[in-house]
């Protein structure tokens, strides 16, 4: 049985991750991540993260024995579901779901173009660049058949047209989970995703924004402040049960299909 959000008593300043908790159970939750935040700390002292706001919130199951283990990540600027486990138990099952491969993922995204297909898929290997070829950018990832397998289905929701040129609004299924596999898929095909600081138009928008942050003119290069990719739906099998938990696109991809 979910629990109810507004049972949940927090402080005020965790009230508005609490409201993104989209269901809640005694062994795991899913919630709605906001585009922007880290999940895991990267270093002492560093800026809020998922995990540590979820820390806080769960404080009275941590203390009673319970725990904070996030299922699937998201990159900082990826929005969307993630599911925790609030207990070691759970944490194991899910596990084990995820290494068979029987936690399914889908996520939306937003590229430059109008592919021809409506459905298409990529089965291309991908490791990291500097493994292979300079880079400035150490997290770069690249097509390279000495890489790790990686498949992508992929399903065209619609063609647009707005002030900026042609975009498509594009339903993607990983297969498997490599690092920023659907983005370096649909640039593989010349469909970056709006607002790719990497794979978009110019791998140096990343560089430039480390270094002085979002301004003007990377905002008029990438039309968006950070890569249009949202996790819309999880399905899984969990203790005799088949989940399905889904969130719309948020406001700021909602908005951009309007402009």
């Amino acid at each position: 049985m979910g629990t109810p959000n507004a049972e949940r008593q927090t402080p005020n300043a965790k009230r508005s991750l609490a409201s993104r908790i989209i269901h809640e159970e005694t062994d795991f939750l899913v919630l709605d991540k906001p585009p922007h935040l880290l999940i895991h700390p990267t270093k002492p002292g560093g800026p809020q993260t998922l995990w540590s706001e979820l820390c806080e919130l769960l404080a009275f199951e941590i203390k009673n024995g319970g725990q904070v283990s996030l299922i699937n990540r998201l990159d900082r600027e990826t929005s969307g579901l993630v599911l925790v486990a609030k207990n070691a138990s759970a944490a194991r099952e899910l596990g084990r779901l995820v290494s068979r491969h029987r936690i399914e993922k889908f996520y939306a995204a937003i590229t430059y173009g109008w592919p021809e297909s409506d459905k298409f898929a990529v089965d291309q290997p991908l490791l990291r660049q500097g493994e292979q070829t300079p880079t400035k950018i150490w997290l770069k990832q690249a097509i390279h058949p000495a890489g790790n397998p990686a498949r992508t289905k992929f399903e065209v929701v619609q063609r647009f047209e707005n002030r900026w040129g042609r975009f498509a609004l594009i339903n993607c299924q990983p297969i498997t989970g490599r690092t920023h596999q659907i983005r370096v898929h649909l640039a593989s095909l010349g469909f970056p995703l709006v607002g790719d600081k990497i794979y978009g138009p110019d791998e140096n928008c990343y560089l430039e924004f480390i270094e002085t942050g979002w301004t003007p003119k990377l905002q008029e290069k990438l039309l968006l402040d950070r890569h249009a990719l949202h996790a819309t739906k999880l399905r899984f099998p969990f203790r005799d049960r088949e989940h399905l938990y889904e969130t719309p696109l948020p406001s700021d991809l909602q908005g951009f299909i309007l402009a």
